[in-house]
């Protein structure tokens, strides 16, 4: 059993700020629930045009914001987790997902400014949250601290280094999965 932290870089102003202010090779995290990232989630933009403001979504590779960049720079960690972890993550999850009205995005946390808060997050805040609490895994550091390039430190595979649009399934027999164009 496991679950994916999905990590990337992309073209936009603010992932170039944050990328030449912290000399970090990624700039964004999202959790998947599934190998084919179909299930992912994070804390970003609610409008592909606005940085300013954020919230807790579900996110594809192939979402607006993504479509736009011929390439995107990014790793999938597989991380596994017992079946009692699994059930962890996906209640949080499905916490955030049923109350995602009460999250907002930690601004101040964006900037290395931030503080824990029960309903503030930034993208790896959230990941290293809902991780943490299932028991998968502790950086020893405060969540508000956590950033994507930390989330290298999580206790997994890394399955995939590359274009994410790129990205295909491994398969039982260590393929990737073929999809037709």
């Amino acid at each position: 059993m496991n679950v994916y932290v999905v990590l990337s870089c992309s073209t936009t102003v603010l992932s170039r700020a944050i990328r030449w202010a912290t000399g970090a090779e990624f700039t964004h995290a999202a959790l998947a629930l599934d190998p084919e990232l179909e299930d992912m989630f994070s804390f970003g933009r609610r409008r592909a045009g606005n940085p300013f403001v954020g919230c807790f979504k579900r996110e594809r590779i192939d979402d607006e914001l993504y479509r736009r960049m011929p390439v995107l720079p990014g790793a999938v960690i597989e991380v596994p987790v017992t079946a009692q972890q699994r059930e962890v993550v996906d209640a949080q999850v499905a916490r955030f997902a049923l109350d995602s009205g009460a999250y907002s995005y930690n601004h101040a946390g964006l900037v290395g400014r931030g503080s824990e808060s029960s309903t503030r997050f930034v993208c790896s805040e959230f990941v290293y949250h809902v991780l943490r609490s299932a028991g998968v895994c502790d950086l020893g550091v405060p969540r508000w601290k956590v950033s994507p390039q930390m989330l290298l430190r999580v206790p997994g595979d890394m399955v995939f280094r590359g274009d994410l649009k790129q990205y295909r399934p491994l398969t039982l027999d260590g393929t990737r999965v073929r999809i037709a164009a």
